[in-house]
């Protein structure tokens, strides 16, 4: 029994339609789960920087709070010729 030419090309043809939708869908994946880890990183990033930020503006508080420290003074030194 032979297969004609028409019944190979159509085979072959839905064969590569296959492999061409394997491969778009391996793609799609690929970048729903580069997005997914973007907003990932950024939402970490943000949280980060909300942390950061809160932490900066208690040790200002902090800061005021306390008395400066007294500033050491030298002694002048004569001149010496």
């Amino acid at each position: 029994m032979t297969t004609s030419l028409s019944e190979r090309m159509t085979a072959a043809k839905r064969s590569a339609e296959m492999v061409r939708s394997q491969s778009q869908q391996r793609h799609h994946n690929l970048m729903r789960d580069q997005e997914r880890e973007r907003e990932a990183t950024a939402k970490k990033t943000a949280h980060l920087r909300e942390l950061r930020l809160a932490r900066e503006a208690a040790e200002r508080e902090e800061a005021a709070l306390k008395p400066a420290p007294a500033k050491r003074v030298r002694p002048r030194r004569s001149k010496q010729t």
